[in-house]
């Protein structure tokens, strides 16, 4: 199981800084109108070795990506974590 201890410490570390006033940053709009997240940015995280396997094979399992639910999962919790 992912340890959220060490993933919220990792998670604060790397982006809290950025969550300050940089709303909308990061999106471009493509030629057909449509904007996209430009990922230029990356959370390195110390996990045990068969929870992160155990993590990524699930995800493939899932038809999903390892990153894609970590990205998920940011989102969500700074959702429901943002002041109103």
């Amino acid at each position: 199981m992912l340890d959220n201890y060490n993933f919220y410490a990792m998670y604060i570390h790397c982006i809290a800084q950025r969550i300050k006033g940089l709303s909308g940053i990061g999106r471009v709009a493509k030629k057909d109108g449509k904007s996209s997240t430009k990922k230029n940015s990356q959370l390195v995280l110390r996990l045990d070795k068969d929870e992160r396997d155990a993590f990524v094979e699930l995800c493939k399992e899932l038809d999903t990506s390892a990153a894609r639910e970590i990205r998920r999962f940011i989102r969500g919790f700074m959702k429901e974590n943002a002041e109103d």
